[in-house]
């Protein structure tokens, strides 16, 4: 594969979720990732996120096996793993061993909480991840319990991505001072990292506890998503002045003195249910004839089945179908180093 990483090795230790997308981000990327798989798993064209690797089946509980993945780890730059603690040490694969067979080696390992701690031991998903962090309480509606963003916050964004990314950081390390290390990456503190901003906010006073109260959160009429009269959505997003200004002028209502005053927070119950009855008069389509390249901060809500047609992932190739599969290409863009199209992987050989 091409790309800025080519040259790099890493092995890459099962798993599912976070990990293989550290992976596939890698893969796509450049670096050579190879999967270990367990006996008798499976790997099959529509399964993205093993997009672009090498693989080969090995035993871990098999001291024959143990042995080739030691020697596998001897000639690679990194290892990527998502095993609770203590796991990988049972194995014989910790990383106190692996890097003392290989020093410059840099060693990932990807929990919910991180490998020390209270809940370091305790199983959990995205959504428990977040729950601690402040994020999962800041998303919702008004009158509403909170609502997982499917699991984009911990298990991706503040998982796989930061895995993908600490791993660059330390193999750059490596590669200047010839000395690996153990990469301790918690989804938990990952997904906290990612409200870094709504932190900001709290702090200067600018962001309320209260769900749908704020900006960003579904809160802002001119901040929302709007039902049409064909059944899809729109979302607007015109929070600074001279968007808002262009929406209201594309929606006839420049001259409304209920819109006069954008943050006049009393009044946005009231905005909130005339932008309703307004969008419910055209459908999205009629919308994005109006409100498209008008500078208005719009965008038509797109089902995973649209989004691969529309206009502008056409024109800078944001999917790409690899065995017949549809599936987001490689991101971002490089003016140089330029990623190859990603392949399906197969499952390789058993050793």
């Amino acid at each position: 594969m091409a790309g800025p990483l080519t040259g790099l090795r890493i092995i890459e230790v099962g798993g599912i979720g976070p990990v293989p997308f550290a992976g596939m981000m890698l893969a796509d990327h450049g670096a050579e990732v190879v999967r270990i798989l367990r006996p008798g798993e499976t790997v099959l064209s529509s399964d993205i996120l093993l997009r672009s690797r090498q693989t080969v089946t090995l035993d871990l509980k098999n001291s024959t096996d143990i042995d080739t993945a030691v020697e596998m780890v001897r000639t690679a730059d990194g290892l990527i793993e998502g095993f609770r603690p203590g796991v990988m040490e049972r194995l014989g694969l910790g990383p106190d061993f692996l890097i003392s067979a290989n020093p410059r080696l840099v060693y990932g390992r990807m929990t919910g909480w991180g490998q020390t701690g209270p809940y370091a031991a305790n199983s959990g998903h995205d959504l428990n991840y977040i729950a601690i962090t402040g994020a999962a309480a800041a998303i919702g509606p008004e009158s509403g319990k909170p609502v997982p963003p499917l699991n984009l916050v911990a298990d991706f964004g503040g998982g796989g991505m930061l895995l993908a990314f600490s791993m660059v950081s330390a193999l750059l390390h490596a590669r200047s001072a010839g000395q690996g290390q153990v990469i301790d990456c918690a989804m938990s503190e990952g997904a906290g990292l990612l409200m870094a901003m709504t932190y900001e906010l709290r702090a200067k006073g600018l962001w309320s506890e209260s769900r749908g109260a704020n900006l960003v959160d579904g809160g802002a009429p001119f901040y929302d998503v709007y039902e049409t009269s064909d059944g899809h959505f729109v979302s607007i997003g015109a929070m600074e002045p001279q968007f808002y200004l262009a929406l209201l002028e594309k929606l006839g209502l420049s001259g409304d003195p209920l819109f006069r005053e954008q943050m006049d927070r009393a009044a946005w119950p009231e905005m909130r249910r005339r932008f309703h009855q307004i969008f419910l008069t055209r459908s999205r389509s009629e919308w994005c004839a109006l409100l498209e390249h008008k500078d208005t901060c719009f965008a038509p809500v797109l089902l995973m089945s649209e989004a691969p047609a529309h206009p502008h992932a056409q024109a800078r190739g944001s999917f790409v179908s690899i065995g017949g599969v549809i599936q987001p290409a490689p991101a971002p863009h490089y003016s140089v180093t330029i990623n190859d199209v990603p392949r399906a992987s197969t499952a390789g050989p058993t050793a």
